[in-house]
């Protein structure tokens, strides 16, 4: 059911009270809290200004503000990554790319509604961002200017972009629901299963499910013998904490509706904090509520390249939170140490 954008009555107010009782608090949680969108709360800083929705030309743009951090998150996980956004490319059809060694992302365009610059103050100063919703509502994106980003270049982007109505009525539209799944006799596991086995790409795994109607979590249960074992949801502390002990370089893949942001590489800094298990090194953070974890898979596909290997999680209703794989390109197979890691986890952390 649509719902017309508006604020209730005295959110300003509550907003205003809820950041008083609880300092430094998110405005996506305090959306939550108030029940309300967070692009809803946005709206509420009279310095935020509305950008024409010309979502390409925009991301064209962001190569020119140099190093800036890319943020996307979910409702359990955040990926943060600094970097340049280049090699941009819109040439494959429902999927937008970014393909660099630090900015890395698969955008998924379809939900996108609406564009924002926003200006924060905080206890660390004015920050600057762009933001990115759906049409839920909900932050699909954001691009935060650094000490190393063009500023200037940030200005005239606002300035190009600027949208002439500032305050027009909005649309908010509910996520569109999971696929619905058959139940699991209703599925011919064998077709399934054998065609697991054929698979020469990854990208193709998403494809397979579609077309016998599984979800993701389904299709694990149904996987051929030894493709996919579940481990316990703690083991991603273990993956994290051995992978920076044994230095093996990871692939971290986070992502919404909109977006999928990679970071690959080392991870150097791990460490628990406020509820949260997070990596906190220079150019990359994560930040994972691991307690909310339902299921952890450790997965197997097979390609062209050999066998890739990843570690998945998922919360209680089935969605993705993480994906963990070796760092890898198409044309090389997995790292060796990665496999050794992941077998380590399976045999200490086997369900």
């Amino acid at each position: 059911m649509e719902q017309t954008l508006t604020s209730p009555s005295g959110l300003a107010e509550r907003w205003a009270e809820l950041q008083r009782e609880q300092p430094g608090i998110r405005i996506r949680h305090g959306a939550r809290e108030l029940g309300v969108s967070e692009m809803q709360l946005l709206l509420l800083n009279e310095s935020t200004i509305r950008l024409e929705p010309e979502f390409q030309a925009i991301l064209k743009s962001l190569e020119g503000l140099g190093k800036v951090m890319a943020l996307t998150r979910n409702e359990h996980a955040v990926h943060e990554r600094k970097g340049v956004y280049r090699n941009a490319s819109f040439a494959q059809g429902p999927v937008w790319l970014f393909v660099g060694e630090d900015i890395d992302l698969r955008i998924f365009p379809g939900p996108w509604y609406q564009a924002f610059a926003v200006r924060e103050e905080s206890p660390r100063g004015t920050r600057h961002s762009l933001q990115f919703f759906g049409q839920d509502g909900a932050a699909i994106h954001k691009v935060y200017m650094t000490e190393d980003s063009d500023q200037e270049a940030y200005l005239a982007l606002v300035k190009r972009f600027r949208a002439e109505a500032q305050r027009p009525e909005l649309t908010l539209v509910p996520g569109r629901p999971a696929m619905p799944s058959i139940p699991d006799d209703q599925v011919d596991v064998g077709a399934f299963q054998a065609e697991w086995l054929a698979l020469q790409d990854t990208h193709d795994f998403h494809m397979l499910l579609h077309k016998h109607h599984v979800q993701r979590t389904q299709a694990l249960r149904l996987a051929p013998a030894g493709y996919a074992t579940r481990v316990a949801p703690f083991a991603v502390r273990m993956l994290l904490e051995q992978a920076a002990a044994r230095q093996v370089p990871i692939m971290v893949f986070v992502g919404n509706p909109g977006m999928l942001q990679i970071h690959t590489g080392p991870v150097q800094h791990v460490v628990e904090a406020r509820g949260w298990f997070n990596v906190l090194d220079p150019d990359f953070n994560l930040h994972l509520k691991d307690k909310a974890i339902a299921e952890a898979w450790v997965v197997r596909k097979p390609t062209r390249d050999g066998m890739v290997t990843a570690l998945e999680c998922y919360d209680a209703e089935g969605m993705q939170i993480v994906q963990f794989f070796g760092k890898r390109k198409p044309g090389i197979p997995e790292l060796d140490t990665w496999r050794a890691l992941v077998v380590d986890l399976e045999q200490e952390h086997g369900l």
